[in-house]
């Protein structure tokens, strides 16, 4: 019987398990439960009761970290998605707070993420940590996001079925586009970001996203109150 992943990461020690994980920093590994034996009832559970957010990866509780700006970001891209998807009723948004169960002790929470309604059947789920897949992921990579752990998660959601996802590097103001085939394009300030097959019509520019001052006021015509 081959060893499934989250039996294996339990006789890990602490560096190699970092290593598995992308080499994350170690404090964002939960230690209780011990690795490899938390289900998506924990991520709950520190969901509503600590209110912290974390992945499961492997039976591994690890904290998802963000700060201000991404979160600015975050919510920029998904009003963006909002204003398309209401012209087309195409399915539903959610926030860093969604949960996603890709399978066995998988569970990731894109910064923002699309499901069309196709893929809810049976309309917004009720279960805490759906067993879903969206069609688009968004992340806003954060500094202490490893490559590592961007490649591993990148490997997940073309794995789980996401059609489209879309690395956000708010520092390099840069995006990086992947679909399921091999490799990605990366987007600067520049260029358009656009939905592709995924989300016709879909169209932003990337110097939008990382607008950090409001637009300058036009000036009152003259003569009114």
């Amino acid at each position: 019987m081959t060893p499934r992943p989250w039996m294996t990461v339990r006789r890990l020690p602490l560096p190699d398990l970092l290593r598995h994980l992308g080499g994350i920093a170690p404090e964002r590994v939960c230690l209780d439960p011990p690795p490899g034996t938390a289900t998506e009832a924990h991520v709950d559970d520190f969901d509503v009761h600590h209110d912290r957010l974390f992945e499961l990866i492997d039976g591994v509780l690890v904290e998802k970290v963000y700060n201000a700006r991404d979160s600015m970001l975050g919510v920029r891209i998904g009003c963006e998605l909002g204003n398309w998807e209401d012209r087309r009723e195409y399915g539903a948004i959610t926030g860093a707070a969604g949960p996603f169960k890709f399978g066995p002790r998988q569970v990731r929470m894109p910064d923002v993420a699309l499901t069309s309604w196709d893929r809810l059947p049976n309309g917004i789920p009720r279960k805490p940590v759906p067993d879903l897949v969206p069609n688009v992921a968004v992340e806003v990579v954060n500094p202490a996001n490893t490559p590592g752990e961007m490649a591993r998660k990148l490997a997940d959601y073309r794995a789980a079925g996401v059609e489209l996802i879309w690395y956000v590097y708010p520092d390099r103001r840069e995006v990086e586009v992947f679909t399921p085939g091999p490799g990605g394009v990366t987007l600067t300030a520049a260029d358009t970001l656009r939905g592709g097959k995924v989300l016709p019509g879909f169209a932003l520019p990337v110097a939008d996203i990382f607008r950090s001052r409001a637009p300058a006021k036009k000036p009152g015509r003259r003569g009114r109150n």
